[in-house]
């Protein structure tokens, strides 16, 4: 196995989100249809969000750098860097309030 350059990734996707017209840019780190566990990368320009979206079910976001607001339900948690909020398993969106990078692990149901 070979070791992935987080802080190196971070500032090449950090990069793309700037310029994107989204204002975001991410990669698939670890998974696939044989692996049960799926890591990505998700780089947001300042300002930007992902926008409202069903849980993908069992998952977690460590906030690699910057500052991030995590809705969901009328609530709202704050991620800053080297935090790890729990995503609720409800709808939600991620709001970037600073250049920033999380990594998205989620458990993939292959039942």
């Amino acid at each position: 196995m070979d070791a992935v350059d987080l802080v190196g990734l971070v500032e090449e996707h950090l990069e793309k989100a700037r310029t994107a017209h989204a204002g975001r840019s991410a990669t698939t780190l670890h998974g696939g249809r044989t692996h049960r566990l799926r890591q990505t990368l998700i780089a947001l320009a300042a300002g930007r969000s992902l926008g409202e979206h069903e849980s993908p079910g069992e998952a977690t976001l460590q906030v690699l750098g910057g500052r991030v607001q995590l809705h969901a339900g009328g609530r709202t948690w704050i991620g800053e860097t080297g935090e790890l909020l729990v995503i609720p398993p409800e709808r939600h969106d991620l709001e970037a309030e600073e250049d920033s990078a999380v990594l998205l692990t989620v458990v993939v149901d292959r039942q």
